[in-house]
């Protein structure tokens, strides 16, 4: 490949608003990615820990809906977390072939410490912005996922 078809390329997908979105992304996770390093979990670690935090008893299933990732990507997930001894996973009362999921102690002490790192990371990134280009950024990624999702 040229030179010039690289840079043709580079300006094509560098044009699309689909790059935009997946730049900001990806930037995003990459800070959480190294902000969580010292706490030994991932960035769909802690969001399913956090999910755990706010809906406790949840099936692997559920908190994978919640963190929009596959089941079999949050088995794999619970399973890491499992043996860190930061969730614990017992058989349902009502369905016996799913398992519930709770924070163990150390679990949700751990979850606190990494939040504030989490939190300090989007706040930073939030104060970018004014209260206006918050309100106004929410919006349009709502309409655009609205308009994705149709």
């Amino acid at each position: 490949m040229s030179k010039a078809d690289s840079a043709t390329i580079q300006a094509e997908i560098a044009a699309r608003i689909g790059t935009d979105i997946k730049r900001a992304e990806v930037a995003l996770i990459a800070r959480k990615t190294n902000a969580l390093k010292p706490f030994d979990i991932t960035v769909p670690q802690y969001a399913a820990l956090m999910t755990l935090y706010h809906s406790p008893g949840s099936s692997s299933a559920q908190v994978a809906r919640a963190c929009m990732v596959t089941a079999q990507t949050m088995n794999t997930v619970f399973k890491n977390l499992e043996s860190k001894g930061l969730i614990v996973r017992t058989p349902s009362s009502v369905h016996q072939k799913v398992l519930v999921t709770e924070l163990t102690r150390s679990g949700r002490a751990l979850l606190m410490k990494a939040d504030k790192v989490a939190r300090t990371i989007e706040g930073e990134l939030a104060d970018e912005f004014s209260a206006d280009e918050r309100a106004a950024l929410h919006s349009l990624l709502e309409r655009a996922i609205k308009n994705l999702s149709r």
